[in-house]
């Protein structure tokens, strides 16, 4: 009689256990279907991007990925790059002038689908009555800003003109981060203009601007002193190093800076600030010289060091682009010191290698 008190719940659970979970499985397969119950249960009103969580890379030639955009977002990065083309009051994108079409602009691949997600992750709703305060697209961290770095290919002063006039609709919304006259107020979408861009137009207006230059790395380095590897050396410190001492460290090395400091460009160095700059960018192969063998050399180091420390002391951050990237060791030892000395962002080409894998333990030549 006990025996068969015990059986009976015994069997009812086993009853239970082969339905539950099908009916959960069903559940599942059916969930957020238009016909269901939970239609409207499937979606957050900022589920856009969840789940991806930013980090410090730029995608480079960003137009030659499969989904121009979103395939940098999906991969988590911060920062994407177009090249730009004025022809007949238009902004086309692509690298050189035969790869253009008439679909592939500006507008289509990049400001519209920007707008979009934009206006998806900042939803008025009854919880969020005034869509404050704004959000960027990286739902996990949605004050981290998303960079757009124009390439100008031609026509500075008119693609600038054009390109102002096509930025109007995020600037209406209040999405572009933006210089005030004394500080720079940083909003979800940062545009920032290079190659041909024409910085003194961009520096022009000293009250407001949304748009920041791409200045030049390789005019912004500072060898007042002796670098040391920031990692080593407690609070970063530094030896001050005459001319002479800092030439002598470099000499007859590929990648070396100058054994005098050149005269001023046209544009000032001292002119590139946080006020009208955002980023420090130069080639890494042209301004460090080809890496031989498999590490930088100490002179290299010491190129390195100068850019990074003249570019943070003007507030900007430090970017190279045309790093190696092959072989893929030697593409992830260069990305590992960069990281280590205080470059603020890779520039890449291989998003899975960069966002996806833990480079950083690859020391081998191969990858």
């Amino acid at each position: 009689m006990v025996l068969g008190a015990f059986q009976v719940p015994a069997n009812l659970c086993n009853i239970f256990a082969r339905i539950y979970p099908d009916e959960v499985q069903w559940v599942i397969d059916h969930w957020g279907q238009p016909d269901q119950p939970t239609a409207s249960l499937a979606h957050w009103p900022t589920d856009a991007s969840r789940n991806i969580k930013p980090v410090a890379c730029h995608s480079h030639n960003d137009y030659w990925r499969r989904v121009p955009l979103y395939s940098a977002i999906q991969a988590g990065c911060a920062s994407v790059e177009a090249d730009v083309w004025l022809f007949d009051q238009e902004l086309y994108v692509g690298h050189t002038e035969s790869s253009l079409t008439p679909e592939r602009t500006l507008r289509s691949l990049y400001i519209e689908p920007i707008l979009d997600l934009m206006n998806r992750q900042n939803q008025e709703t009854r919880f969020y009555p005034n869509g404050k305060p704004l959000r960027g697209v990286f739902d996990t961290n949605p004050s981290q800003t998303l960079v757009l770095l124009i390439d100008f290919k031609n026509a500075s002063a008119e693609l600038y003109t054009e390109l102002l006039n096509q930025l109007a609709p995020l600037r209406q919304r209040n999405y572009l981060t933006y210089f005030n006259g004394t500080a720079i107020v940083e909003q979800p979408i940062t545009v920032v203009l290079s190659g041909n861009a024409p910085f003194d137009l961009i520096a022009a207006n000293k009250t407001y601007r949304d748009v920041f230059f791409d200045a030049p790395l390789d005019q912004l380095a500072d060898f007042s002193h002796i670098w040391p590897n920031p990692n080593r050396t407690p609070g970063h410190g530094r030896k001050p190093a005459n001319r002479a001492l800092y030439d002598s460290l470099t000499a007859g090395t590929r990648g070396k800076p100058p054994t005098t400091i050149p005269a001023a460009p046209a544009t000032s160095s001292n002119n590139y600030t946080w006020r009208n700059s955002y980023f420090g960018s130069t080639s890494f192969t042209s301004a460090l010289g080809p890496v031989e063998g498999s590490r930088l050399t100490q002179p290299q180091l010491q190129l390195l060091r100068a850019h990074i420390h003249g570019a943070h002391q003007r507030g900007l951050k430090v970017r190279y682009w045309d790093v190696p990237g092959w072989p893929t060791g030697l593409r992830n030892h260069i990305w590992h010191i960069l990281v280590r000395e205080g470059v603020d962002i890779l520039s890449v080409d291989d998003l899975v290698g960069a966002t996806r894998r833990d480079w950083r333990r690859r020391k081998g030549w191969w990858g």
